[in-house]
């Protein structure tokens, strides 16, 4: 029998039994709540418009994170909490300290993307909560990095981000949020219903291996970051779907046999961050300019890496690391070096019954230079045009091993075989060096597309292994202020 689905939204317990499992937040909140503060303009989580904020239970606590309406299914709600620009409403009708550091500061003229930037900058004030002082530009940055704004210009809405903390402290009431939550969370799956379509909630990894079993044609959900998009821009009926979320086992992160384990329903900005503690120097960046807060809030490191994108930012480092996938099935476990998951082009070799587990990420040795790199034609929220990882293992600066790898170059995210053996069992040094950057116009015939040419793509890829070369030589390696515009010194 199909369930109800029981969320929070304005200090309420809201039921749903009559939705199709593909209708939107963003859909629900303005044509069946009549809540139109929040607003649609990309509908694939570009523009940040639709920005919202969910709660979710983390054991005893809340987590509140910014989010894209427009690509988050209805039933992903459940048992959580939904808030919108009509929630910072105050109880004497006044405005919310975010809401009047715009007013203050002329953050806004046409107005239409406002309320996504007051959510988002109403994440970073719950942030700051018992905090006194002001965060920094870069916290700014990243919080609005899902935001876009064509007329007011980002002057006045970073001006905005300073003078909120600056004004009399709205508190929020965590416990209490908590406290409402513990009531509607579930022991059991959830399997909600409309029209013949499915909506599937497991609660652990052997519901999930069960139903994955008895329907192989279901689509797996995570973060919707690109499922979500089947739907709003290519109209697809995805059938029954299997929400994966809310499974413990895939929420995990363990460091084991010198290696990391990501659980596949991590989310990526969880993930990066266990992950730039034990590489910050190599992989801080790529946090930072991978996608939007929002996307990195809800979509996840096994699902990037289960997509099989050939522009994906996470495959090629991994791959350079030699990270291993684990899958299930209803045979047990399988375990296989990433590089060997991708055939062709968004082929796999996942079995119809298999789900993706875990990743399994090397931990850093003394002995290994790892760097990687992502160029596209703005620092955030962009589509890599060549994204480039670089991982060797020096025995007395003797290149013992060589792992290269690239997105963007190939259909798939692929090593580049033929550079790699022109530095095994080399010096480091510069005529290996221009050895292996030939060696790269045979490993890869990249395609010309609206992001890059293929000429630009080959120049690129040379000159990247290039950088790395430079900031990993034995004699004088460069400092990142001299290699990246970027980096602060």
């Amino acid at each position: 029998m199909s369930q109800a689905i029981r969320f929070l939204y304005r200090g309420e317990v809201r039921t749903v039994a009559d939705a199709p499992p593909t209708r939107t937040v963003l859909q629900h909140v303005r044509e069946d709540q009549h809540c139109t503060g929040t607003k649609e303009g990309c509908a694939e989580g570009d523009c940040g418009a639709c920005t919202v904020i969910i709660g979710e239970l983390k054991g005893d606590a809340v987590e509140l994170k910014t989010v894209n309406s427009c690509i988050q299914f209805l039933p992903t709600l459940d048992g959580k909490a939904l808030f919108t620009v009509e929630d910072l409403k105050q109880s004497d009708g006044s405005l919310h300290p975010v809401q009047q550091a715009m007013v203050d500061c002329h953050g806004s003229q046409c107005g239409f993307c406002t309320p996504g930037f007051v959510m988002s900058l109403w994440g970073l004030y719950l942030k700051q909560d018992g905090n006194t002082s002001h965060p920094e530009r870069r916290e700014i940055d990243d919080s609005l990095s899902g935001n876009l704004c064509r007329c007011t210009g980002y002057r006045p809405i970073v001006d905005a981000a300073h003078h909120m903390l600056d004004l009399p402290r709205v508190k929020f009431d965590r416990d209490a949020l908590a406290a409402m939550l513990k009531k509607i969370q579930r022991s059991e799956m959830l399997t909600y219903s409309h029209d013949g379509r499915k909506f599937h909630v497991p609660q652990s990894l052997d519901q999930l291996v069960r139903i994955r079993a008895e329907n192989p044609a279901a689509t797996i959900l995570s973060g919707s970051t690109d499922v979500g998009l089947w739907v709003t821009k290519q109209m697809r009926d995805l059938g029954d779907i299997i929400y994966i979320n809310q499974v413990a086992e895939l929420q995990t992160l363990a460091e084991r046999d010198g290696k990391l384990e990501i659980g596949a329903a991590v989310t990526l900005n969880d993930a990066y961050a266990a992950l730039c503690r034990h590489y910050p120097q190599e992989l801080s960046e790529l946090w930072q300019r991978f996608a939007s807060l929002p996307i990195r809030n809800a979509g996840t490191l096994g699902g990037n890496v289960a997509n099989g994108s050939p522009i994906g930012d996470s495959a090629p480092w991994l791959i350079a690391l030699g990270s291993e996938i684990v899958l299930r099935g209803k045979n047990g476990q399988r375990v296989m070096p990433l590089e060997a998951f991708y055939l062709d082009y968004q082929k796999k070799d996942l079995q119809p019954d298999e789900i993706v587990e875990a990743l399994r990420v090397p931990l850093p040795q003394a002995n290994r230079r790892f760097r990687t790199y992502k160029l596209a034609k703005r620092f955030d929220q962009d589509i890599s045009a060549v994204c480039a990882a670089f991982a060797i293992t020096l025995d007395g600066g003797i290149v013992r091993e060589a792992r290269i790898a690239f997105g963007g170059m190939a259909a798939t995210s692929r090593r580049a075989p033929k550079a790699e053996a022109a530095l095994e069992g080399r010096a480091w040094d510069e005529t290996a060096l221009q050895d292996a950057m030939q060696a790269l116009s045979e490993d890869y015939a990249p395609l010309t597309d609206m992001r890059a040419s293929a000429a630009y793509r080959v120049k690129a890829a040379r000159n990247l292994l290039r950088r790395f070369w430079l900031e990993t030589r034995l004699d004088a390696p460069l400092p990142a202020t001299a290699v990246n515009a970027f980096a602060r010194a």
